[in-house]
């Protein structure tokens, strides 16, 4: 009896699983071109105001939502993003010379990480977009780029996994980065990143203190014996690939083909939709040039880390410091060069040293996440003290 029984389980695993994955695949590219369709109507960006009898402008926001950690916040951008990531798993999967980097963290496991993410991300907005009123903003993205994919890139592949991932980073993320943007970065006239970071930072803790309770959640990174690593950090083209791979690694991508398909996406809704992208600041080209400046000069500056340790976290200041900078200044030279240059000196570091005091029952991200927020925090306001950077 048993023996039928363990027969049937892993049927069903080998069945459902790859018809997921099936499901999966159709419903990015059915995302990607229905964007195609918003950018060739000029309707790059949609606002959504809590209204869950409109799941257009959901689906739009979601979708948005997808490429908010780049300060995009467009359609296109988080669409592509996704089918990029798609190619590059693929291209994994299928050892094709022009793979990029391994996604996941080097683990591989991207559809179980990108599913509970996305998953984590619209329980959060169903949760919390009652906190939306008409015209405002909530950093309602941040399940997409921490708790839930972290939790799954620590405890390995798996239903239970996977449901409690997204089901934790949806109920704790959201109100803790809310809370923080509402009552510390708005008194305090500090850039909403500091707030929504903290947030991740803060219910990732919570998190996966909880799942030391809970007994069908297996040991944490017992699962990665094996898993691949980086690729080492040599080659000509190796510092342009990691450069490029780091304005995906926010959602645990990572890839070039992932990165490319998102500024892909992200210039296309400029040209045809410049007022919606970057919050409506007309500023995504300084943003881009900001993200572009201190990925490389991150990327060359601690290469030799990245050599001692297979992995740094370079792209911290392409998803805060840098951007953030950008739209506190108004996008000038100045703005671009020191908030770039500064944050790949500083926050790199910063966010190594977090990570590498932690304890092995969580993941190292919360380093990377509180280094945006140190980082953030200290040179905006430290540099609106200077001539020409006032705010």
């Amino acid at each position: 009896m048993t023996t039928v029984r363990g027969t049937t389980n892993l049927l069903r695993t080998r069945w459902i699983t790859p018809a997921v994955a099936v499901l999966g695949c159709v419903l990015l590219i059915a995302l990607a071109a229905w964007t195609v369709g918003q950018v060739i109507r000029g309707t790059a960006a949609h606002s959504w105001d809590g209204d869950y009898a409109d799941p257009e402008a959901l689906i739009s926001w979601l979708a948005g939502s997808i490429s908010e950690p780049q300060f995009y916040a467009v359609a296109p951008a988080g669409a592509f993003l996704l089918v990029g990531g798609l190619l590059g798993h693929l291209a994994h999967r299928r050892s094709w010379r022009w793979q990029g980097f391994v996604q996941a963290c080097g683990s591989g496991l991207w559809p179980w990480a990108v599913g509970s993410a996305l998953a984590g991300l619209l329980l959060g907005n169903l949760a919390w977009g009652w906190t939306l009123a008409p015209g405002s903003w909530q950093p309602l993205f941040v399940p997409l780029v921490s708790v839930a994919p972290a939790m799954v890139v620590l405890y390995g592949p798996g239903w239970r996994v996977a449901v409690t991932a997204a089901t934790f980073g949806a109920l704790l993320t959201p109100p803790a980065s809310i809370l923080v943007v509402e009552y510390v970065c708005k008194p305090w006239d500090l850039p909403p990143v500091v707030g929504a970071t903290t947030g991740m930072w803060l219910a990732a803790i919570v998190a996966f203190r909880l799942c030391r309770g809970l007994p069908w959640m297996p040991a944490p990174g017992a699962w990665r014996a094996g898993t691949p690593g980086s690729a080492p950090a040599r080659g000509l083209l190796w510092v342009p690939r990691r450069a490029l791979a780091d304005f995906s690694e926010a959602q645990f991508f990572g890839n070039e083909w992932a990165s490319a398909a998102l500024i892909l996406g992200a210039v296309a809704a400029q040209l045809i939709s410049p007022a919606g992208i970057a919050y409506g600041s007309g500023l995504f080209l300084a943003v881009l040039i900001s993200q572009i400046l201190t990925a490389f000069a991150g990327v060359l500056i601690w290469r030799r880390r990245w050599e001692a340790h297979g992995f740094y976290p370079t792209f911290v200041p392409v998803v805060s410091v840098a951007p953030a900078v950008v739209l506190a200044f108004g996008g000038t030279a100045q703005a671009i060069v020191v908030g770039a240059l500064a944050g790949a000196l500083i926050s790199p570091p910063v966010a190594a040293a977090i990570s590498a005091r932690l304890p092995a029952t969580v993941h190292p991200f919360i380093g990377n996440v509180a280094s945006m927020t140190i980082c953030t925090a200290l040179l905006v306001p430290l540099l609106d003290l200077f001539p020409g950077f006032t705010s």
